[in-house]
């Protein structure tokens, strides 16, 4: 294979060496890109003396060029030549680069991928023999090329040129299946396979390089805002938190003032409680107490009343009889009072009669003077009602009210009209 820019194609390939012995030191000779894989040594033309059978690798025998298997590790001393050693197969990882030069994007940009994987032989005998008889290291270079540049072209002509570097991941885990399927059967291992370099063209790289700057710069300033978000963000949760925890201890020291005011309540209650059984028995003591004295003072009171019952009774009974005693003499008394006064009223009433009979006969000179009072209380009367406010009387009422305030007047208008019987009658009003 030609050798690129870049990482150049390696080669697997099988060597002739002189000597067993030697496998370790061809193993890990570099050659530039040829990798080998499997020594053959060199037989003998009669007989070895000793043979030295290194222990690294996976050492392979024939007998009269039939396969024999494993050969033990060791020192064997005359080592006849119908016996020999047929190859010496390596047991460490190899680490293979395929690269692919100039592969067609879905967008026609020609790009330039380096691949990397690693594999080994075996892991036993039986995968080293089916790998020596059966594939080769010539074939397995052949394979390992044709594989990884047809999935690599394949993979890039997917996609296009920005989207190649996404698809790492996926590639390397796709193209490990795909080899592991082919290689197994012939006792070979892809232990990893890993795509290590994408070159694009220079000026499109230069490019993507800047913009890969402008997006890193770009996600730069994103972390830079989100840092200080975050820092704002944590700076007000700490704020938030810092409250929360002053408004939980807070209410830490409302719930404690509380559960003391509790306390302190059911100490009161308690109390009141204890007091109040202090003032209920008290209470009771003292009912019970007045009760007694009441019921002794009632059975003393009773006795008393019944002292004072009899004595009251024995006193009235005196004072009745006394009563009657001086009723009778008062009554006997009043008798002799009442039969004088009929003695005096006889004697009075004889007086009246004849002063009657003396004022019969002044009748006629005393009904002058009898007139002339009733007169004035007449006057009095009406003086009486003429003083005591205004009045307003209509009707004949108010006309006999009139006349009676001016009897002159009354009679003037009486004797014009020539109502005699009423002067008369007025005059009789008045002698009565």
């Amino acid at each position: 294979m030609a050798s690129y820019q870049g990482v150049s194609h390696s080669k697997v390939v099988q060597l002739r060496i002189k000597n067993s012995s030697d496998a370790d030191k061809e193993f890990a000779k570099i050659r530039g890109n040829e990798i080998p894989i499997v020594l053959v040594p060199r037989w003998p033309v009669l007989f070895h003396f000793y043979l030295n059978v290194p222990s690294g690798p996976f050492v392979l025998y024939q007998q009269f060029h039939k396969d024999m298997g494993k050969l033990n590790p060791g020192v064997i001393w005359l080592w006849p030549a119908w016996n020999c050693i047929s190859h010496i197969v390596t047991r460490g990882a190899i680490s293979y680069n395929a690269p692919a030069r100039d592969c067609p994007t879905a967008d026609n940009v020609m790009i330039n991928i380096d691949l990397s994987l690693t594999f080994r032989i075996g892991p036993d005998i039986d995968g080293a023999r089916s790998f020596v008889y059966k594939l080769g290291a010539h074939r397995l270079d052949e394979l390992l090329a044709c594989e990884t540049e047809e999935a690599i072209r394949g993979l890039v002509y997917s996609v296009t040129h920005d989207k190649v570097n996404d698809l790492r991941e996926e590639f390397a885990v796709g193209m490990l299946a795909t080899l592991n399927s082919k290689v197994q059967p012939y006792g070979v291992q892809i232990m990893n396979v890993k795509i290590t370099d994408v070159k694009l063209p220079r000026e499109l790289q230069e490019r993507l390089e800047r913009t890969t700057a402008f997006k890193t710069k770009m996600e730069e300033q994103e972390k830079s805002h989100e840092n200080r978000m975050r820092v704002l963000d944590d700076k007000a949760i700490e704020e938030l938190e810092t409250i929360q925890k002053t408004n939980a201890r807070k209410v830490q020291e409302i719930d404690a003032e509380k559960q003391r005011y509790a306390i302190e309540r059911r100490e009161m209650e308690e109390k009141a409680k204890g007091y109040g059984r202090v003032q209920q028995v008290e209470a009771k003591t003292y009912v019970e107490v007045s009760l007694k004295k009441a019921k002794g003072d009632e059975f003393v009171n009773k006795v008393k009343g019944q002292q004072d019952a009899e004595a009251l009774l024995k006193k009235t009974d005196i004072e009745c009889q006394k009563l009657i005693i001086e009723s009778e003499q008062k009554a006997h008394v009043l008798v002799k009072e009442s039969e004088a006064g009929l003695k005096v009223a006889e004697f009075d009433a004889n007086a009246m009669i004849a002063s009657a009979e003396v004022e019969a006969g002044a009748a006629e000179s005393l009904a002058e003077k009898r007139r002339y009072e009733l007169e004035w209380d007449r006057l009095e009367v009406l003086k009486n009602i003429a003083k005591s406010g205004r009045k307003f009387i209509s009707g004949d009422n108010g006309e006999g009210i009139l006349n009676d305030l001016m009897p002159q007047l009354q009679i003037r208008n009486a004797s014009m009209n020539g109502n005699s019987s009423y002067i008369d009658r007025n005059s009789t009003s008045y002698e009565q």
